[in-house]
């Protein structure tokens, strides 16, 4: 860890206690002591809290306002058992909180107005107090404050902060609503996040770059894609961020910052749809309109619990969409349950709500075989825990009243489809956006820019050799997913810590799209359910569980998923919409 001393503490402002150093000087029982005499006692509440205890909370005070990440890490208890609560979630464990604390940045200045002291015993003591911010607002923390080996430490604290008018990390613009349904419908009460992609009429698109945000012009019409939502009864809550120019599946963004992860405080995001995933994962917006290119659905909506619907490609028209990749760009959507996703599902696919989808139901009026395909490819890419875990899904499947069954089936090296995809993905991206990147050098950041740089040195006859090979393993695709739905991970593991190093993030993203590219190459419906957990540094953590299904299938898709969850976390077969007429007997 840097020395927070050197590269996070801001000026001292006047605190509540002088002394209280950090970097590689801890905090120690003789800097406690000799500061106990001058130990403030003019806020409310105080006079009652022992001196040795009130100085500590004084210096824990002035590490916040400081932003010294040392000493902060050494007034909570170095234990597995430490935990840290606020609104975003639990962190347990003094490593996670660490490495929590490293990405939130420094707290605005404030000052404590009041502490509630009430001892517990001798060596334990709760305080709450009370903070008010020079900007406006108060907070609230609660503390559990333990004596270990003569030294007053955090074991458990929880964090109630000022209310947030707006979290532009997640949200370009947002309003209660932004825009009102053009009428009622099944989708009547529920808010939408726009994807900062989509036209919207007489709005900008930023596609999560200011400097291309600043040059553009009002769109004129409104996307059908998003037309569609509204006219089903829903309301767009605002328009949400994007990675820039929806190259990535990290979810960072050097402008903007990077969102909540709204499963696991501390971790990335996903994207490049971050902003609807995390408006929808904290209870922001209850559908997600987004697109698919490599993964940007899926791989939020696996990071983050969701549910997440990447469409047949070309089955909701893009116009009014701002283009990365046309042979691969798909709109879909994501959502908190599965319920939801079928309503939006059937009303924007079918026939009565879509003014943009061009042949519906069709495939999707009968429900898809009961019978999954493990890909074998995608388990040697997974991490070891999240293999264990999709391991004993299956055997739960397999153990389920009605049991589908199950076989593995190969389709080729990964790494086939991600070259393929890089290269086809990576020429059109160019071809999309070279011109202005050559005439805006440095607006993007580096991962984003260094993408864009590979992409425009790909080559005429590499590109020629890749759409050969594309069509061969589409094909291969169609063949495999024709009487089956394919099944795997939907992403090698759960979200990486913010903290972790690019090259680490870097390995993560190349992983992650051997896994989610083959659906692009294919064309296909693909669909992440939240249905694995598994640990990570930051505590239990989602992992989606991905199926694939034929070209046009993709409201059966919805249909065959929920059905999926519903054998697995009752036990119970739900009553099928349509007649499967297909054999369930398993195959080991």
């Amino acid at each position: 860890m840097t020395n927070a001393s050197d590269s996070r503490r801001r000026t001292p402002v006047d605190g509540p206690l002088s002394g209280c150093e950090g970097g590689e000087s801890k905090v120690d029982d003789a800097v406690v002591a000799q500061e106990v005499p001058t130990v403030r006692r003019d806020v409310w509440g105080s006079s009652e809290i022992p001196d040795d205890l009130l100085a500590a909370f004084w210096c824990y005070e002035q590490a916040i306002l400081d932003d010294d990440l040392d000493v902060l890490d050494d007034f909570f208890a170095d234990a597995p058992t430490t935990m840290r609560g606020d609104a975003a979630g639990l962190l347990v464990g003094h490593e996670a909180i660490s490495a929590f604390r490293s990405v939130r940045g420094g707290v605005p200045s404030r000052r404590i107005e009041r502490i509630e002291y009430r001892p517990l015993s001798e060596d334990a003591a709760l305080l709450v107090s009370i903070s008010r911010y020079t900007s406006g607002g108060t907070g609230l923390q609660t503390q559990l404050w333990q004596k270990t080996d003569g030294r007053w430490l955090v074991t458990v604290a929880h964090v109630t902060p000022r209310a947030q008018p707006l979290d532009r990390s997640v949200w370009r613009n947002v309003g209660d609503p932004f825009w009102h349904p053009q009428a009622d419908g099944p989708l009547s009460g529920f808010t939408v996040a726009v994807k900062d992609l989509f036209a919207i009429q007489g709005r900008r698109i930023g596609a999560g770059n200011p400097t291309y945000l600043s040059e553009a012009k009002p769109e004129a019409t409104t996307a059908p894609a998003v037309a569609d939502l509204l006219n089903g009864g829903a309301s767009l809550r605002g328009i949400a961020r994007t990675d820039e120019f929806a190259y990535s599946i990290a979810g960072d963004n050097p402008h903007y910052g990077t969102p909540p992860n709204g499963a696991v405080p501390g971790a990335l995001p996903g994207g490049s749809s971050n902003g609807p995933a995390s408006a929808v994962a904290t209870g922001q917006a209850e559908i997600g309109l987004a697109t698919d290119t490599a993964g940007s659905i899926r791989v939020p909506a696996s990071y983050q619990g969701l549910w997440g619907l990447r469409t047949t490609h070309g089955l909701v028209p893009r116009q009014g969409l701002l283009p990365l990749s046309q042979s691969f760009d798909t709109i879909g959507w994501l959502t908190r349950d599965s319920a939801t996703l079928q309503r939006v599902a059937d009303w924007c696919l079918g026939y009565e709500g879509s003014e943009s989808t061009e042949s519906v139901y069709g495939q999707s009026n009968d429900d898809l075989p009961w019978r999954f395909l493990v890909v074998a490819e995608a388990l040697d890419v997974v991490e070891p825990d999240t293999r264990v875990a999709f391991g004993d899904l299956l055997v739960r499947l397999a153990n389920s009243p009605n049991a589908p069954q199950i076989d593995t089936v190969s389709i080729g090296a990964l790494e086939d489809y991600y070259e393929t995809f890089r290269v086809v993905q990576g020429v059109e991206a160019w071809r999309n956006n070279g011109e202005w990147l050559r005439e805006h050098p440095g607006a993007t950041g580096p991962a984003v820019a260094e993408r864009f740089l590979a992409a425009a040195a790909i080559t005429a006859d590499e590109e020629t050799a890749a759409r050969a090979t594309l069509a061969k393993l589409r094909e291969r695709l169609r063949e495999r997913s024709r009487d089956a739905i394919l099944l795997m991970p939907t992403a090698p593991g759960p979200a990486p810590m913010r903290t972790r190093s690019g090259e680490h993030v870097s390995a993560v993203r190349a992983a992650t799209l051997r896994m989610t590219t083959p659906a692009a190459i294919g064309g296909l419906p693909s669909l992440s359910a939240p249905l694995l957990t598994v640990n990570s540094l930051l505590g239990p953590a989602p992992v989606g569980i991905c199926l694939i299904s034929g070209e046009g299938t993709d409201i059966a898709l919805v249909r065959a998923a929920r059905r999926l969850e519903q054998a697995l976390t009752s036990g119970a077969e739900p009553p099928h919409q349509k007649g499967t007429g297909h054999d369930t007997s398993r195959t080991h």
